[in-house]
């Protein structure tokens, strides 16, 4: 018997239609002879179970099912494509435990840790996890722009602690850029976070679970045509991609040592895509995304491909991850 499954999709945050992107390319690459599947879009004002021809049927939140032609449609599993709140920061995750329905993502409490930011490196400095140097703001702190500069020097980047897709992120140079980048990103979040600027090899790491092991996919090597790998370098073709990425054996084996211990020292489960900049062989943990793009042209994606891991069963895997 086909497994009822529920693609959601959309969200609360300013990453809603990279969201939706993503959602449809679950829903069009999945088996739909093995699964029933049901594109679930969830926003601010409305829950609602969207057809092939766009009708809407509002969700039954009591316990996630779909009343339908006089039944009630229930799931056997979530396929989580939300990014940012409320898919990746916990909220979704926490719902769905309390339902006792099983999804393709982490726990809450992963997620909740791995979207903010600042949380993640201060958990994750002890097990000797390397980041740069960093300073933290909440909406209404006072600014001490000498103390900002003297622990993270220039130039450095200006970042809202819990937001993905590079919203709310600037590189400043000089110190009379920075309340102008404070405020960019207080749009996006009431907490920054302020870290120097490491200059070297960025790559993006992808791991998820395959048949219960922790697999670390082929390396993905960031090379912007911007300053930094901003919205425009991530969706609008202003980057190389360039995987498997062109680092040495030890960079390698050293960065696919640390990742893994990342995702096994956090409990993770389900996919996880891992930003880091190389200073000499040393891997630097910049972000760590539970919910990364699923597009045909994003970067996880891209990874299981080089792994020889087409779209249809790189998301079926999820679901029997999650299902087991």
């Amino acid at each position: 018997m086909k497994k009822n499954i529920a693609i959601i999709m959309g969200g609360y945050s300013s990453e809603y239609k990279i969201s939706l992107k993503s959602g449809n390319v679950v829903y069009n690459y999945l088996n739909k002879d093995k699964f029933n599947l049901f594109r679930i879009h969830i926003f601010k004002n409305k829950w609602v179970y969207v057809d092939d021809s766009d009708k809407e049927v509002m969700i039954d939140r009591n316990d996630f099912s779909i009343p339908l032609n006089g039944t009630s449609i229930k799931f056997d599993c979530v396929f989580n494509a939300i990014h940012g709140s409320p898919g990746e920061d916990g909220l979704m995750q926490a719902y769905f435990e309390l339902l006792g329905l099983k999804h393709t993502s982490c726990n809450f409490y992963q997620a909740a840790l791995t979207f903010n930011k600042r949380d993640l490196l201060s958990v994750l400095k002890p097990y000797g996890i390397k980041s740069a140097p960093s300073y933290y703001l909440n909406m209404g702190d006072d600014i001490n722009e000498t103390d900002i500069i003297n622990t993270v020097k220039l130039p450095c980047f200006v970042k809202a602690n819990k937001s993905g897709s590079s919203y709310g992120i600037t590189k400043v140079y000089k110190v009379e850029e920075l309340k102008n980048a404070i405020e960019t990103a207080y749009k996006e979040d009431d907490e920054i976070i302020i870290e120097g600027f490491l200059e070297g090899i960025e790559v993006s790491v992808g791991v998820l679970k395959l048949k219960g092991e922790t697999t670390v996919l082929p390396i993905t090597e960031i090379v912007t045509e911007n300053d930094f790998f901003d919205y425009e370098a991530k969706y609008e073709g202003k980057s190389e991609e360039i995987t498997p990425a062109r680092i040495n054996k030890v960079q390698l084996e050293k960065v696919t040592s640390v990742v893994k211990k990342i995702y096994d020292v956090l409990k993770m489960t389900g996919f996880s895509r891992s930003e880091f900049i190389f200073i000499g062989d040393e891997p630097f943990l910049l972000e760590m995304n539970t919910t990364p793009g699923l597009t045909t042209a994003s970067i996880l994606p891209q990874q299981a491909k080089a792994a020889g891991i087409e779209l249809g069963m790189l998301f079926e895997h999820a679901i029997i991850e999650a299902l087991s």
